[in-house]
């Protein structure tokens, strides 16, 4: 296995978010911005949470959320066997597999620091995240039906009272587990969902009146995404469809400036072209490459 500074060497710096792997798409930015300025102006305390990160691609989203004095915490097996004791730190060591690199590579391509990284299962994290101190909490991780409903478990212990969760691929067919468990969460442990896109549900367990009626009241002024409420379980749901909807402005790389940047020598290059246009006269460059064209036909 090479070193960490060897393979950092080779892994390639995103400059723009676009270029970070992963699946993350528009309407879910603006439903994650919104929910998340929105508990920015309300003050509402607490940390941010992420069950399942691959690449990084919505940690590096939500790390722009982050306030002064909060802690982020990610959790991902990032290609290490699911073992017994995963968080002991020899295991962390000696699973620093390439894709939990990469995911390094990627965050403080936007960030100044990493998160707090939990290599594990996320059966875990209870362990390592205090009850009731997270106000964000993201689920993307195993689409197995009893892995989810720990996941959704964990969730719920670890949110403040009005805090916001959002379960990933609760209606993607090739994930039957998420759907099961996260309806039977809304039929029997009190979730309250309050939107749905194509891919995610939004959800509390704490009272969803208020954040239902402000998104309807926003998603009216949006051109980019169309939505409906139905009531469901004794709560109204919006259904929000994005298939034209314009993302928010995205995290900007500290390697943004590199792209499209020509390299030294071939800038010298241009301008040894530039001066040669400039000074030799016509007819010695029309000779010139006539001369050219007949050793190269």
């Amino acid at each position: 296995m090479p070193h960490s500074g060897e393979t950092a060497d080779v892994i390639p710096r995103p400059q723009r978010f676009a270029d970070v792997e992963g699946w993350f798409w528009p309407v879910d930015q603006l439903l994650f911005d919104w929910f998340l300025r929105r508990q920015h102006d309300r003050e509402n305390p607490g940390d941010l949470l992420e069950l399942g990160a691959y690449m990084g691609k919505s940690a590096i989203f939500m790390g722009n959320y982050l306030r002064q004095g909060e802690r982020f915490t990610v959790c991902d097996l990032w290609d290490s066997p699911a073992v017994d004791n995963p968080n002991s730190a020899e295991m962390n060591k000696a699973y620093a597999t390439l894709t939990r690199r990469a995911f390094e590579a990627n965050y403080l391509s936007f960030h100044d620091r990493l998160p707090t990284m939990v290599q594990g299962p996320t059966s875990v994290i209870t362990s390592h995240v205090g009850a009731g101190s997270c106000r964000f909490v993201h689920v993307d991780a195993s689409h197995l039906y009893e892995h989810v409903s720990g996941d959704i478990a964990a969730a719920r212990e670890l949110l403040v009272p009005e805090g916001i969760a959002a379960f990933d691929d609760f209606r993607s067919e090739h994930c039957p587990g998420v759907a099961a468990a996260v309806w039977a969460a809304v039929a029997t442990v009190g979730l309250k969902p309050i939107a749905v896109t194509g891919t995610k549900l939004y959800g509390t367990w704490g009272d969803p009146a208020a954040a239902g009626e402000e998104l309807q009241r926003w998603l009216r002024t949006r051109q980019d995404l169309w939505h409906a409420v139905d009531q469901v379980a004794g709560v109204p749901l919006i259904r929000i469809r994005g298939t034209k909807a314009k993302s928010p402005a995205p995290p900007v790389s500290r390697h943004a400036s590199l792209r499209g940047r020509t390299s030294p020598v071939r800038e010298r290059a241009r301008a040894v072209r530039r001066l040669a246009k400039d000074l030799v006269p016509p007819a010695l460059a029309r000779a010139v490459r006539a001369s050219r064209h007949r050793r190269t036909s």
